[in-house]
Parts: structure tokens; C-alpha cells; sequence
């Protein structure tokens, strides 16, 4: 039997920062924004670490679906912006949520993270390590952006998601398959230069401002489309799948010419695309989770209805899940 998702949550902080934000001290305006990004605002986390993210939306989801919490087999925590190095943010996840059973592991793999760990956290529910797996993604991606930079300042904001995954009762409901992949040669163009162990912290690192994200946005974004719509695209075909058959597109939220542009070539109307980044912005492991949960929320989904994933993200790392829903109304 294939895994399944049985509950979901999102949080986004309350602070908000409006593209009218950047125009005190950018050279842009609220058109320049919204025309090549979509993005209207995104929330900050002020205070407190991407687990203070994950935390709110375990909670939220633990109350709504009368989840036990010590029955949560496994942690697993999609991020690029952990807590710390170590401990690992599903050690401090735990302990937050006073989880006394349950080991844990964050998985490291940008915009594509989410997609990732779906797949690793599936795989234990599939086996018969797990029951059930809590898999959280999340980033604190104002901790890693230079705002006095305008090419990624207005991309990004905060935010927080938690599922749960389950064996599913049905073998044509859950997680059904799916294409993941890398292309190492795309590391250089987005990355954060220092702070691991081949560039260690230093003054230097912290004067040039290598603490920050480093993304070159032409060949990333050429390659975004392409990637996106072609791993998406070879997952309907090994499936039979047309766009009729499709009921959401939940692409990755990176920048709305990247998601209309995959979205054409998948001839899916914009109907059939789940989009919110307008409102957050690139929350990178909390984007495809955060859409989910907020269109079920909404009754938007169905149980039976047919989900494309599709992320894309620095390594180059990309990957696309056709996921059936297996949640009732």
C-alpha cells in the first residue's frame, strides 16, 4: 500500500512586509515587484528560528485532527535554514512538542525539499519502520536574505507546514509515484557561499556578505521552466495522464512567470493551479505544503482528486509527485 497523507497545517507569522516596504529604501516599486515575481507581500518571523515555524502548524494540526503526538513514529523536517547545524531541527522539534517516542532527521535539499523528504518520509510508512511519520517543511528565509539586495529581497518571506503520513486503506490513493532528481552542475548559481566547512565563518565571510543567499537569476530561472515542465511532464506520460486528468498543479511558489510558464506547457488552465505566492512569497520547503493545506481548508480538494507536485531548487534539485487524495471533504 502506498503512503498517504492523513492530516495537514500551515502558519505564516503575523508580521507582514508589503512590496510598498522595499520602495523606502529599494530602487523598485510595488509594479516592478508584482510584474516580474507576483508577489503582493510576505511574512516575517521577527523573532525565533524556523522550528518556532514548524511548532505553530504541528499544534494547529495535532488540535484539528485529534492527533496524539506520542504516537508519531518519525520527525522528518524539510529545510535550508535549520535552527542550528546541530542538533538537527527535528531533535529540537520533538522536544518542543514533547514527543517522548519518536527519532528524526532534516533533509537538506532547497525548494525541492519538501518534495524530497515526501518521498524518504513515504518510503518509512511504506516499509513498516513507521506508522507515522510527522513531516514538517519550513524556512526562515529572512535569516539568510540580504535586503539591501533587490534582485532577492522581495522574493522571499517565512513559513511553517506539518502533515502527517500514514499507510493509505486503498492502493490507488496516496502517494503513487514520482520523478526526483539533481543536476550537480547547477550548484554554483544558487547557494550560500559560506558557513559550511569548505568556506568556514570568518570576518571576511561576514564582511562580503556570504552568509547570504547567492542566486544568479537568468540561468536559474531558464532552468527552473525547463526543469519544472519537463520532470512534471515525463511523470503524466509514465502515468497516462493528460491535463484533464489532472486536478491541481501545485507547483513550487519561486516567481509566477516560472509557474505560468510550466503550467503552459502542461496545458493546464490557471483554474487547475494552486497559487499563493502572491501572498507569501518563496517560503522554499513551506511553499507546495502551505498551498495544499490552504486550498483543503478552503473544500477545494476532493478525495480522489489528482495532485502534480513539482518543485525545483538549488543543486540543481528537482522533482515532481502525483499524489491522490485520500483526506474527505
Amino acid at each position: 500500500m502506498p503512503a498517504t497523507i492523513t492530516a495537514i497545517s500551515h502558519y505564516f507569522p503575523p508580521d507582514i512586509y508589503t512590496n510598498a516596504y522595499f520602495e523606502n529604501y529599494l530602487d523598485t516599486s510595488d509594479e516592478w515587484i508584482t510584474t516580474r515575481t507576483g508577489i503582493k507581500e510576505r511574512h516575517i518571523l521577527k523573532e525565533g528560528a524556523t522550528s518556532d515555524l514548524i511548532v505553530p502548524a504541528a499544534i494547529k494540526m495535532f488540535e484539528k485532527f485529534n492527533i496524539n503526538p506520542q504516537e508519531i513514529d518519525v520527525v522528518v523536517v524539510a529545510t535550508v535554514t535549520p535552527d542550528f547545524m546541530f542538533p538537527n531541527t527535528a531533535s529540537i522539534i520533538i522536544d518542543k512538542l514533547g514527543i517522548k517516542n519518536a527519532w528524526g532527521y532534516d533533509v537538506s535539499a532547497a525548494c525541492s525539499g519538501f518534495i524530497f523528504a515526501l518521498r524518504t518520509a513515504a518510503s518509512l510508512v511504506e516499509s513498516g519502520v513507521a506508522k507515522k511519520v510527522l513531516l514538517c517543511g519550513g524556512d526562515k528565509m529572512s535569516s539568510i536574505t540580504d535586503y539591501q539586495d533587490r534582485a532577492n529581497a522581495i522574493l522571499f518571506g517565512d513559513g511553517g507546514t506539518t502533515c502527517l503520513l500514514e499507510m493509505s486503506n486503498d492502493p490507488n490513493y496516496g502517494i503513487l509515484d514520482q520523478i526526483l532528481s539533481i543536476d550537480g552542475s547547477g550548484g554554483k548559481y544558487l547557494k550560500l557561499i559560506a558557513g559550511g566547512s569548505f568556506k568556514p565563518a570568518s570576518i571576511e565571510t561576514v564582511k562580503n556578505g556570504e552568509h547570504y543567499l547567492y542566486q544568479d537569476g537568468q540561468p536559474v530561472f531558464k532552468a527552473a521552466v525547463k526543469g519544472m515542465a519537463d520532470v512534471t511532464l515525463k511523470l503524466m506520460e509514465k502515468n497516462n495522464l493528460s491535463g484533464e486528468d489532472i486536478s491541481y498543479f501545485v507547483p513550487h511558489q519561486a516567481n509566477m512567470r516560472i509557474i505560468t510558464a510550466t503550467a503552459e506547457r502542461m496545458e493546464l488552465p490557471k483554474d487547475k493551479v494552486m497559487i499563493n505566492i502572491d501572498k507569501y512569497g518563496n517560503t522554499t520547503a513551506a511553499t507546495i505544503p502551505s498551498c495544499i493545506s490552504e486550498w483543503y481548508e478552503a473544500g477545494k480538494i476532493h478525495k480522489g482528486d489528482n495532485l502534480i507536485l513539482s518543485s525545483f531548487g538549488a543543486g540543481y534539485t528537482y522533482g515532481s509527485v502525483l499524489l491522490r487524495w485520500n483526506m474527505n471533504d
